[in-house]
C-alpha cells in the first residue's frame, strides 16, 4: 500500500528511508506500507515506509540474503516502483 498524504504527519523516527530499489521492493512485497517516493534530487529517489518493530529485521535478512519471497510478487512490484519513478505527471 502506498500513501501520499500523512507521509508529513508521521514523525521521521517512524519512517524507514532508503535509496535502493530492490530493497523497496523487497518491502513492499512483505506488506511495508509505503508512505512515498522523494524524487526532489534528479539523479535518485528516496523510498520512505512507515517503520515498525520487525523492519529492520527483515532488512537485515535482505543483505544477508535470507529473505524469501514470491518471486512473481517481487518482479510485479518492481515494475511498478519503476514505472513511479520513471513516469511523469503533469
Amino acid at each position: 500500500m502506498i500513501i501520499k498524504q500523512s507521509a508529513n504527519s508521521i514523525n521521521d523516527c517512524d519512517k524507514f528511508f532508503t535509496y535502493d530499489l530492490g530493497l523497496a521492493a523487497s518491502l513492499f512485497t512483505l506488506g511495508y506500507t509505503m508512505l512515498e517516493v522523494d524524487n526532489q534530487s534528479p539523479k535518485k529517489s528516496r523510498f520512505i515506509f512507515r517503520r515498525d518493530e520487525h523492519i529492520d529485521n527483515m532488512i537485515a535478512q535482505y543483505w544477508d540474503n535470507k529473505l524469501t519471497l514470491p518471486a512473481r510478487s517481487l518482479f510485479e512490484n518492481l515494475k511498478m516502483l519503476k514505472n513511479r519513478l520513471y513516469s511523469v505527471i503533469v
